[in-house]
């Protein structure tokens, strides 16, 4: 009988031990047969210690109840006197129903608990044999394999080995059960044995070495005739027939169900053809298959193929004849398409409502590692032998070992993968079925949290853990599965992988590399050595030697990624950017091959190189938030010197940016094809470098002006853009045209404000021409009234007078490009007030002036052409280039603007466009004229990223003509038919202007 007292006392402790059911609890341990137990505090701590204390003391109860009267009083007596067994006896209980069935089945194999005391024993397939060999029909053996199976539980629950040991064992105890099946077969079938040689080949987590508790086993059966019945007429035949009874009797001895529940099923649909294909091959039929029809997923799964039973021999020429097949199998054409195609297939045959459960095949599941990690092994496996092992994580290991993975992201794999293999086994121990669904059930959630170690709140631990390791497995399945650079070095051939001096000179040397043996000192000094370094350029190089021979220069392309690696060798995320970001590598190799300009500004800061590997890093950034970061970096520098540097450095850094940008759109890549519109291409880099350019004087006037003022000048003070600058299409080596207006704040004399403003643009010129590292930005304001011989700086009513009295024709053309860049923009609107009546003049040009600007034009042609030039091929003064067409959408400017909305822009395409919609000009005329304009402007563009100066016509040196070529989408061969194209596109141009402008 129950005292009060106690019963509160003992319901309590239940509670505090983790009993959800203490009434339950304490009527158990008020039986008889828990009499001895019952006060003991030691056994009430190891329940507590269990996934489920509930399940686990049901389960004792059980257990002791089934015992013989004899024999209860030593396994109570066990129980507590001996930790181990009673933690691996209770761990059990707690945390597998199915292994309380069977203890309560066979009430003495308890015992076997007691066997495996010892923390450091670590049974291997000949210990599970041993533990097989007494069984002598499929119930005996069934027994066994569960008496085997609650050992391994055992040490798994209690934390004596791990996640990857518990696989390793489960998959040795899977080897033992095959031989012992095979062994029971034959001796059913003698006559059988007899007539044929048998191989039992494992495949899946099996063959693996890290099998799940419950899971089909997937095996092969290759089988051949014995020497004595191949001799015999249809001997081969009558062995095959003989292997597939032996087979098929082995598939039943294991998958059949009894009292004793299953094995396992055996499946042996990984064979050629699958189901539909004969269970039991010769080897020489395997080969034969496997050479002519197997797909790609097949040579995938022979990655863990493993010879487990019967014929030794056999089973060994079996793994060594496919193994070449597999390492050869990233040759196969789109393998590394047809690798991912499979696993997107596999998530999308998911059910809608498992999903978000399964924690095998869902994405940031099981799966997902193990795919990745295959495909990475199967590509880069052909030419290191490292990397051929069937298990997971040994493979993983291998490969961060060697470079192929980061190690940061190998860790965090590793982890992750070993959570949720952890899960998945705590979720199949329970009853012992094939599951990979996470529970529902708030009790069976709880259990698995608490197997876990998860002891605080185990339902709201585990749903975070588990969606923090799935979230980490699908990023970096992503990041590891889709890299662009996996599918490069699959489509290498093998000797390409791994460069041999000799076999990469000849390469070299058939890429088109000018000069292989400084090609192959490049390639010595990035690969030699053992350094993790030197393995990851290893992999890099044989990938990048192809897209640096996709250009017109890939000496110079090697060369400076040479230069980028030397700088960035030692900073640990520059080659894992490479490796493992996007289009990176690619990028980088297009934009080091392309020219001058580019390497020359990567080369003075190569910490850039990571704006190549951001999927936003080379879109262009506003000039609000150019000027946001100059104007930042101005305010923390200590002087003016310093202010302009850094925000030189941001310049440089932006230029890089756009020059990249233009380049991969120009030449295309795998992730980032090629800009289809040349005039898009060409709006871009104007705008990126016309916004850089106006935050870049925002900062230097700044720093001017704090530098003698503090915050506010005595002048109010605007930089106005002016030509190419004003019009948003400024190329990379085009100088900055600039008008500098001030207006005196009220209170300061005149003079005074004509001073600090002439010093302010002093200052801003000559910080921005320090000789530096960044390129400089010259500022030109000839364009301002009077030319050279003009202030550099007037007063807005200065500019009011000289243009009312002294203004020319060209002066107001040039005005049209007027725009307000840096500094007061109330005093910059103002100005474009002042100019709007003289760019666009009511009633629009008079006839004198139309003529003087026909005259202007026509004597520029003559005398501002330089010597010696074509003048067909000169994309600035030359027939049809920029200034033709400039000059004809100006002339419409200044003749319509007064009438047309439209033509009121700076910008010469928006003109083109606004004078085509008034019907000023044709459908043919608009786009011949935009057409040139924008071949002519791509080719000065072209010039200046190929050279790393400005020029206005085809180079001559043969390189850089095929480089200029290679930018505008000529391929090699074909700078011929370039300057046809440009002479014909630019002659249809000038034809059109000669209508349009002089009225031909």
């Amino acid at each position: 009988m129950t005292v009060p007292g106690r019963r509160s006392s003992t319901f309590t402790r239940l509670l505090r031990h983790g009993f959800t059911d203490p009434s339950a609890a304490e009527r158990l341990l008020d039986l008889d047969d828990l009499a001895p137990l019952r006060d003991d505090s030691v056994l009430l701590d190891a329940l507590g210690a269990t996934a489920d204390p509930d399940l686990a003391l049901r389960g004792l109860v059980r257990l002791v109840e089934s015992q013989p009267a004899p024999e209860r009083s030593a396994l109570t007596t066990t129980l507590l006197s001996a930790k181990p067994f009673r933690d691996r006896l209770l761990g059990v209980l707690g945390a597998s129903e199915a292994l309380a069935d069977h203890l309560a089945r066979h009430p003495h194999d308890w015992q076997a608990l007691v066997t495996y005391e010892a923390a450091d024993l670590h049974p291997g397939v000949t210990e599970f044999e041993r533990g097989l060999a007494e069984a002598t029909d499929p119930v005996s053996l069934r027994v066994a394999y569960r008496r085997c199976l609650l050992a391994i539980a055992a040490r798994d629950v209690c934390g004596t080995i791990d996640v990857a040991q518990t696989a390793a064992e489960l998959a040795d105890l899977a080897t033992a059960t095959l031989r012992a099946a095979l062994a029971l077969a034959r001796a059913a079938a003698p006559e059988d044995a007899l007539q044929c040689r048998l191989a039992v080949i494992a495949m899946g987590k099996c063959g693996g070495h890290e099998l799940n508790y419950v899971s089909d086993v997937d095996v092969i059966f290759v089988g051949e005739a014995t020497d004595e019945s191949a001799a015999r007429e249809g001997g081969e035949a009558k062995a095959l027939q003989a292997a597939t009874r032996l087979a098929s009797h082995l598939m039943r001895i294991c998958s059949e169900t009894t009292v004793e529940g299953t094995i396992w099923p055996v499946d042996a649909n990984l064979r050629p053809e699958g189901r539909n294909g004969p269970l039991v091959r010769t080897l020489s039929s395997h080969l034969a298959y496997y050479q002519r029809w197997a797909k790609t997923w097949e040579f995938q799964a022979l990655l863990k193929a493993r010879a487990v039973a019967g014929d030794q021999e056999l089973g060994a020429a079996y793994i060594d004849a496919v193994s070449p097949l597999v390492w050869q199998a990233a040759e196969r054409e789109n393998f590394v398409a047809d690798v991912q195609k499979m696993r997107r297939r596999v998530v999308d045959n998911i059910p809608a409502g498992q999903v978000d459960r399964e924690l095998k095949l869902g994405p940031g599941g099981l799966r997902d590692v193990e795919f990745a990690v295959q495909l990475l092994q199967l590509v880069h496996g052909r030419s290191d032998g490292s990397l051929h092992s069937g298990t997971t994580l040994d493979a993983l290991a291998a490969l961060a070992a060697g470079g192929y993975v980061g190690r940061a992201d190998a860790a965090q794999l590793d982890e992750a993968y070993r959570f949720l293999r952890a899960m998945e086994h705590r979720i199949q121990l329970h009853r012992l079925r094939r599951t990979h669904l996470v529970p529902e059930g708030e009790d069976d959630l709880r259990r698995l949290g608490r197997s876990l170690g998860l002891r605080t709140d185990p339902v709201a631990e585990l749903n975070r853990e588990w969606r923090r390791h799935a979230a980490v497995v699908r990023r970096l399945h992503e990041k590891l599965f889709y890299r662009p650079l996996l599918d490069a070095v699959a489509q290498l051939a093998p000797g390409e992988i791994r460069l041999s001096p000799k076999a990469a000179g000849q390469r070299l040397e058939a890429l088109g590399y000018a000069d292989p043996a400084a090609a192959l000192r490049h390639l010595e000094a990035l690969s030699s050595g053992v350094t993790r370094k030197a393995a990851i350029q290893r992999t890099l190089l044989p990938v990048l030697l192809g897209w640096f021979a996709d250009s017109a220069d890939p000496d110079a392309g090697l060369l400076g990624f040479r230069k980028v690696s030397d700088a960035l060798g030692k900073t640990p995320w520059y080659l894992r950017l490479l490796r493992d970001e996007g289009a990176a590598a690619e990028n980088l190799a297009r934009v080091l091959s392309a020219g001058r300009l580019a390497p020359d500004l990567l080369l003075r800061a190569p910490e850039a190189v990571a704006i190549l590997g951001d999927p936003e890093g080379l879109g262009p950034r506003g000039r609000e938030h150019l000027e946001q970061e100059i104007l930042a970096a101005v305010g923390r520098a200590e002087g003016a010197e310093q202010a302009v540097a850094a925000a030189r450095g941001v310049r440089r850094r932006e230029l890089f940016r756009t020059a990249a940008a233009d380049l991969i759109g120009s030449y295309g890549t795998e992730e980032n094809p090629r800009e289809p519109d040349p005039g898009a291409l060409v709006d871009r880099v104007g705008q990126a470098v016309t916004d850089l350019n106006a935050a870049t004087l925002s900062g230097a006037l700044r720093a001017a002006v704090r530098a003698e003022w503090g915050d506010e000048l005595p002048t109010r003070f605007a930089v106005i853009g002016m030509g190419r600058f004003g019009g948003h299409e400024l190329g990379y080596g085009s100088d900055a045209d600039v008008l500098f207006v001030h207006e005196p704040r009220e209170g300061v004399d005149e003079q005074e404000a004509a001073r600090a403003a002439n010093r302010v643009v002093t200052e801003m010129r000559r910080l921005l021409q320090l000789p530096t590292a960044d390129p400089p930005l010259l500022i030109d304001a000839d364009l301002r009234p009077e030319g050279k011989n003009g202030p550099l700086v007037r007063t807005l009513k200065s500019y009011e007078a000289y243009y009312r009295r002294w203004s020319l024709v060209w002066e107001s053309q040039a005005l049209l490009r007027a725009e307000p860049m840096a500094g007061d923009k109330d005093l910059g609107e103002r100005f474009l007030e002042l100019v709007d009546p003289l760019r666009y003049p009511v009633e629009g040009l008079g006839e004198d002036a139309v003529r003087e600007i026909r005259r202007l034009k026509a004597r520029m042609e003559t005398e501002r052409l330089p010597r010696g030039a074509d003048p067909t091929l000169h994309a600035k003064l030359g027939r049809g280039g920029l200034s033709d067409v400039e000059w004809t959408v100006q002339l419409l400017q200044m003749r319509h603007g007064w009438a047309e909305p439209g033509l009121r822009t700076t910008r010469t395409r928006e003109a083109l466009a606004a004078a085509h919609a008034a019907g000023l000009m044709g459908t043919d005329e608009a786009q011949i004229l935009d057409e040139a304009w924008v071949l002519a402007s791509r080719v000065r563009n072209a010039v200046m990223l190929v050279r790393g100066r400005p020029g206005d016509t085809f180079p001559s040196e043969p390189r850089e003509l095929a480089a200029v070529g290679r930018y505008l989408g000529y391929g090699p061969g074909k700078v011929g038919e370039m300057v046809d194209d440009y002479r014909r596109i630019t002659r249809r141009a000038r034809a059109v202007v000669d209508d349009l402008f002089y009225g031909a």
